[in-house]
């Protein structure tokens, strides 16, 4: 950029480049849920976006080799999808009781920043 020129962005680059971040988060999320679910012992879901079911914010498609955890993003806070996601974690796994209990705390502390980031990024907004 030359001195003095000034940057804009049009709203439509400015959502598009929102949600291309969006995804990029919702991909390391799913990275890294997926790599603790293992290191604990659990079988790691897939993880997909959009839902094939209209109107739903997750949902749940057991497979010959696993699991896929499908979820929205759009339209949705960040905490919401995370949320999603690690109890897409603990239904692929059919945990109940403590162990779910477990695992939920073990997926949250993984994933923690991304919350600390949404909430930031929220109150800016």
């Amino acid at each position: 950029m030359v001195s003095g020129e000034v940057a804009s962005i049009d709203k439509k680059s400015a959502v598009h480049g929102g949600a291309r971040a969006r995804y990029a988060e919702f991909a390391w999320a799913a990275r890294v849920l997926a790599n603790q679910a293992h290191r604990h012992g659990l079988k790691p879901p897939g993880f997909r976006t959009p839902p094939r079911i209209v109107g739903v914010d997750r949902s749940l498609r057991r497979i010959k080799d696993g699991v896929v955890v499908s979820v929205a993003l759009r339209d949705r806070p960040f905490l919401a999808v995370l949320s999603d996601m690690v109890e897409g974690v603990v239904a692929a796994n059919r945990l109940v009781g403590r162990e779910a209990e477990t695992a939920r705390t073990v997926l949250w502390s993984c994933v923690e920043t991304l919350m600390i980031a949404d909430e930031a990024q929220t109150r800016v907004a």
